[in-house]
This record gives C-alpha cells, sequence and structure tokens, in this order.
C-alpha cells in the first residue's frame, strides 16, 4: 500500500494551467516528479465555477500528451472554469490536481490585427483586420474579436535609415483602413498591435512588413 502511495503521488500531475489565444484554449500540465513511465496516461475534466459536477473531456480521457483543447467547452467566455488532470500508470491513479479559475474573457491573449499593405504613389494605405475567435455564426463565418471588446489598432514604423530598433506610433484608433505617407526611396518597416483598453492589454506585434515606395 505504500509503494502505490508513493506512485500516487509521484505521478500526480503538476502545474495545471489554461492558456488562451483569441479564445483558442487549452489546459497544460506537466508530468509528475516520478520519471514518466511510457504507460502513463491522463484524464482531463472541466466545470464552471459554482457547478458540483465535473464533466469528462472525452478526447482527453486516457491521453499521453500534456496539452487539452477545452475551446468548444468554453464558449461562454464570460464564465469562469476550472480544469483537473489525473494520471495513471501501472494500474495506479493518482489524485486530481487543479487549475486555477479562469475566465476566458478577462483572461486570453488577444492577437495582432492581421495587415494588408496597398502601395500608392507616396503612401501606403493599410487595410486591417481584427482577429478572429474560434466560434462561428449561424452561417457559419467566425466571429471576430472585435465583438467582444472594444479594440484599438496600434500602427508602429520602422524607418530602416535611423534604426531598426527604434519603433514610432503612427496611429491608434479603430479605423480599419489607414493612410500613411512615406518618403519614396526609404525602407520602412509596419508592425501593429492590438491594445484592449477596458483590461489596459496588448497583443504582442504583428509580423514585420518591410517596404520602399
Amino acid at each position: 500500500v505504500v509503494e502505490n502511495q508513493d506512485l500516487q503521488d509521484s505521478i500526480k500531475p503538476q502545474k495545471v494551467e489554461f492558456r488562451s489565444l483569441n479564445f483558442n484554449s487549452t489546459l497544460h500540465w506537466q508530468p509528475g516528479t516520478a520519471r514518466e513511465a511510457r504507460d502513463t496516461v491522463y484524464f482531463v475534466q472541466y466545470k464552471v465555477y459554482g457547478q458540483s459536477t465535473w464533466q469528462n473531456k472525452d478526447d482527453c480521457w486516457g491521453i499521453q500528451g500534456h496539452v487539452c483543447d477545452l475551446t468548444s467547452e468554453m464558449s461562454d467566455v464570460q464564465e469562469p472554469y476550472y480544469g483537473r488532470v489525473k494520471a495513471a500508470s501501472a494500474g495506479v491513479y493518482s489524485n486530481w490536481s487543479l487549475s486555477c479559475r479562469f475566465t476566458p474573457w478577462r483572461e486570453t491573449m488577444i492577437g495582432p490585427p492581421t495587415v494588408t499593405v496597398v502601395h500608392t504613389n507616396k503612401s501606403i494605405i493599410l487595410k486591417l483586420q481584427a482577429p478572429r475567435s474560434p466560434y462561428k455564426r449561424k452561417r457559419g463565418s467566425q466571429i471576430p474579436m472585435s465583438n467582444y471588446y472594444d479594440l484599438l489598432y496600434q500602427v508602429f514604423i520602422i524607418n530602416n535609415l535611423l534604426n531598426e530598433q527604434h519603433r514610432v506610433l503612427v496611429y491608434e484608433g479603430k479605423d480599419k483602413v489607414i493612410k500613411i505617407d512615406l518618403r519614396p526611396g526609404v525602407s520602412y518597416c509596419i508592425e501593429t498591435k492590438t491594445y484592449v483598453p477596458m483590461l489596459d492589454r496588448s497583443s504582442a506585434y504583428s509580423s514585420r512588413q518591410c517596404t520602399v515606395l
């Protein structure tokens, strides 16, 4: 019995946590302190805060990986959720390891907008699109993140003659089409961010797009 108790404790999953980008929400964990045996498998359950019963996540029942996608189970993004994971090895089951409470709307990371650059003679026109959530409208199109938040777009210019690391904020606002005048013959790079004023949170920078007029 003591050996079983030791095995139970040593296979118990560690560091159970949610990670989420644009409401694509996954539960992550690390193996227990024991060297992970080949036959170790994991079982995942989830629930909304305040519910008494846990739900099994069938796709993550007896899996060997350390990640479970709970996006479709967490579509009510204002609700707080919990996840929990237990491990089994050699016929022994660990106790459950619990995540912290996680509310997608409050805690998901927002991605940068997608950017299309159109050149004219003396300027560039940027067309920005809000990142998309995984959730769909009745007609099947993905709901943009701007449906869930008041988003602002930030546009940065890097003048490659001056300093590749020096970004200048040239626009912040809600417009999706932005015209920027540039000097011909100079190489510029554009980066953008999404900013959520209500949460005071910014996305990562978009990938850099460089251009010479």
